[in-house]
């Protein structure tokens, strides 16, 4: 029992504290953004989304999960466009950069692991927004307002820092929920037998990684990079499940975003897309750190 304490309901308590600042500085932004010229705020976005992308990837590369719920939600907003949540996503790190140094890693293979996380966010986001935009058919309107109805937090009434924390507890909670429900899955399956799967042949074994990197949880990252470091993944692999690991962001996506699942699946898609891509691409060329 206390086993399944530490590792299922401790860990969805510690990695939601991660979280709640992340969470409440980017509804404190929408909601003074609220209280601002609407027009003013859609320029901006329209200006700024040729480079969001970039800035998209170099925000996501900081060790730190709570970059891709934050974009999640600007994304369910119109506030940025596809590819940069996508390059956002890719860049994301999650627990992988504290298992690189708990294993006591090369620095060198860290930094060419953030390197390309950074570069295939920028190339596959300008990619998507360059190439793939309607697909996602962005709109240049925000929905500020809109996502403050169907929340009824009666942001008016409120005001602008209540507003922000009644938001930021009413995610937290859905967050809470699932990664509880994944976490309980994950114990009563065990690593082992998680581990035991996405061991495999080059190719093969990436598209598999890539799936499992899909899970919204940092177990996930934490087994992918463990079973590198232990030379049961071939860089490939690594890179596949590594690149479509964007922590809780998915979870955000499709609570933020509920009103278009079709568009949610679109993104889902496309992340696996890139990342499996990629390690395919690896497998193949035998790319090695």
């Amino acid at each position: 029992m206390s086993e399944f304490f530490d590792e299922v309901v401790l860990d969805a308590l510690l990695d939601l504290v991660k979280l709640l600042p992340f969470l409440f500085v980017t509804y404190l932004m929408l909601e003074l953004i609220e209280h601002k010229s609407k027009r003013q705020t859609a320029e901006f976005v329209r200006k700024a989304g040729a480079w969001g992308p970039l800035i998209g990837s170099a925000v996501g590369i900081v060790p730190q999960c709570g970059f891709s719920a934050s974009a999640s939600n600007l994304y369910a907003l119109k506030l940025i466009s596809a590819g940069t949540l996508i390059s956002v996503y890719l860049s994301t790190s999650d627990e992988m950069i504290p298992i690189f140094i708990s294993e006591s890693a090369p620095i060198t293979l860290l930094l060419k692991v953030l390197a390309c996380k950074f570069l295939f966010g920028v190339l596959f986001g300008f990619i998507i927004d360059k190439l793939f935009r309607g697909l996602f058919r962005e709109k240049a309107d925000v929905r500020i307002h809109d996502m403050c109805v169907d929340e009824h937090c009666e942001c008016e009434k409120h005001g602008v820092v209540l507003s922000a924390i009644i938001h930021t507890l009413k995610i937290a909670a859905f967050i809470l929920i699932a990664t509880l429900a994944l976490n309980a899955a994950i114990f009563f399956i065990g690593e082992d037998v998680l581990k035991t799967l996405i061991i495999s042949k080059p190719v093969v074994g990436s598209l598999i990684t890539g799936l499992v990197g899909l899970i919204p949880n940092c177990a996930a990252s934490v087994i992918i990079t463990e079973l590198y470091l232990g030379g049961a993944l071939t860089a490939g692999a690594l890179m596949s499940g590594l690149l479509v690991g964007a922590g809780v962001g998915l979870l955000v996506l499709f609570r933020a975003n509920k009103e278009h699942m079709k568009l949610n699946l679109r993104i889902l898609a496309a992340l696996y897309i890139c990342g499996a891509l990629v390690g395919v691409v690896f497998d193949l060329l035998n790319v090695t750190f």
